[in-house]
């Protein structure tokens, strides 16, 4: 797989944000994931707030991958669904910053959802990513 991150400078700069404007990809095996939320494989909610959802629902991202012989450099989108309530600047920088600790290049492009809410109350966050693996 190859993939080369499009970031022109006529649009803003998502780089800070922990993810590009758009990414040309060439490869043959594609994985398409579930939303993964903050929750632990005994399915417990991780405590703590956005940050730590945010990097459980990761996690659980890496780890599926890893079951099909993928890596989480390996991803090409995500959908981030943010519970509306969640959403403040500060849980925002919570989620840019955990997006470009796991994604420090080439980040995948993706889109911030705003929602009434998920499938569980306690849930903040849920990602769903495609990967293309080889």
């Amino acid at each position: 797989m190859t993939k080369s991150a499009i970031n022109p400078s006529t649009v803003f700069n998502s780089l800070q944000y922990g993810f590009s404007q758009g990414l040309v990809v060439t490869g043959q095996r594609r994985v398409m994931l579930s939303g993964q939320v903050g929750v632990n494989a005994q399915e417990q909610t991780v405590s703590g707030g956005m940050r730590e959802q945010t990097e459980a629902a990761l996690d659980n991202i890496e780890l599926v991958l890893a079951e099909a012989g993928g890596r989480i450099d390996q991803v090409i989108m995500l959908r981030i669904f943010i519970r509306e309530d969640a959403s403040s600047p500060q849980e925002q920088d919570e989620i840019a910053a955990a997006l470009l600790k796991r994604f420090p290049v080439n980040p995948p492009p993706s889109s911030w959802i705003l929602i009434n809410g998920l499938a569980r109350r306690e849930w903040l966050i849920e990602i769903e990513a495609e990967a293309m693996l080889d």
